[in-house]
């Protein structure tokens, strides 16, 4: 007899957008579908153009693993919430999932779990991969309460989220994971000089990497600063930065050209494309996050997929991923001073700490493992 396997809808971003959201959702699926019936329903409109910063939503790359979805949701259109709300009534599932990172979301998903009906109210899972965006207003934490007020339980990728998630939800149950390790993008490259050269890195160079897209909250100008105090230390450190601009560059240019760094710094302001990440990885040193604010990140993630050492300042949650000197290190506060020792303290101790071993070691543990045991528990109540 065919066994019968718990039906799953998860409601959440995944290919054609791009990014971390979308990724994560993406290996959700893929971890989730091993013993569950899966099924996504994903955006048909996740961000209207003019909230967008960006170029594009949608992901250019080549080297995709497209995740099956059906694009059915529009974050703006009531009329439309009605309609997947019914949708997921006549699918009958076992458990809903939402996927939540920021409080544009608050309306869609708070009337969509509203029209749910009763009995499956009591089916609801938020993913919590952040509480408040990073760069909150006064408003978010009001639509944030809004839109995860339905839920019946909540994943928390961070101490940092479980700890507001318990201030805000005390009666709720709540599960812990994590960011899985994406390491989807490795693979080998013979010649790295020929790779370097391509960026115009000599061999005896140092590279510390700043990537992902470019936000004050992600700290690039103080990372800037302290090259500045590096390059009177170390004239072979090299900074590349990779991704796009959602902040003014001309402020960035600005503090580059007030430094005298132009010949230091190397910038590819652009979406990164799968088939390319490997290149910007590859060619670096150590991956430096010198966040003002943060709950996780996917590019510490995607720097362990690649065994790249971080640097992170001790912000919300992104320094709970990092031992301190074994897969890389943490920096006190986000000021350039202290990251700008930090980078020095890498360098002299790249030889002596083995931190591709250590951070081989480190991600066996990584809770994303055990999401299947924790939609199990939260099935079995």
């Amino acid at each position: 007899m065919k066994s019968y396997k718990k039906k799953i809808i998860i409601i959440g971003p995944t290919y054609p957008y791009r990014g971390g959201n979308s990724l994560y959702v993406s290996f959700v699926y893929e971890t989730l579908s091993k013993e569950f019936d899966v099924k996504i329903f994903n955006y048909k409109l996740l961000y209207p153009s003019f909230l967008f910063p960006g170029k594009t939503q949608f992901d250019v790359s080549k080297k995709i693993n497209p995740i099956p979805s059906e694009r059915i949701v529009n974050s703006l259109n009531p009329f439309n919430w009605i309609k997947v709300a019914a949708k997921i009534n006549s699918e009958k599932p076992d458990l809903i999932i939402f996927d939540w990172w920021h409080p544009y979301f608050a309306l869609c998903h708070f009337f969509i779990s509203s029209l749910i009906n009763k009995k499956l109210k009591e089916k609801i899972l938020f993913i919590t991969e952040n509480y408040i965006s990073h760069e909150e207003h006064f408003i978010d934490r009001v639509l944030t309460r809004l839109g995860l007020h339905h839920s019946k339980y909540f994943i928390a990728l961070s101490q940092k989220v479980e700890e507001e998630l318990k201030k805000n939800f005390p009666e709720k149950k709540i599960f812990r994971s994590e960011l899985p390790i994406f390491d989807h993008l490795s693979d080998n490259v013979d010649d790295i000089s020929n790779l370097k050269a391509t960026f115009e890195i000599q061999e005896d160079e140092k590279v510390i990497l700043f990537f992902g897209y470019v936000r004050k909250y992600k700290g690039l100008n103080i990372l800037i600063e302290a090259l500045n105090i590096l390059n009177s230390i170390d004239k072979k450190i090299k900074l590349l930065v990779a991704g796009e601009f959602y902040d003014d560059k001309n402020f960035y240019i600005d503090l580059i050209n007030k430094f005298n760094l132009s010949e230091r710094v190397i910038i590819r302001d652009e979406y990164i494309p799968n088939e390319k990440v490997i290149e910007y990885f590859l060619v670096s040193d150590v991956v430096v996050l010198p966040y003002r604010s943060a709950t996780q990140s996917a590019i510490l993630n995607l720097a362990y997929g690649f065994k790249k050492p971080v640097i992170v300042t001790k912000v919300g949650g992104l320094a709970e991923f990092v031992v301190n000197e074994s897969t890389g290190l943490i920096v006190e506060e986000p000021k350039a001073e202290l990251v700008a020792e930090s980078i020095m303290k890498f360098f002299q101790t790249q030889n002596r700490i083995d931190y591709i071993k250590n951070i081989s070691e480190f991600v066996k543990s990584n809770r994303f493992n055990n999401l299947n045991e924790i939609i199990h528990q939260v099935l079995e109540e």
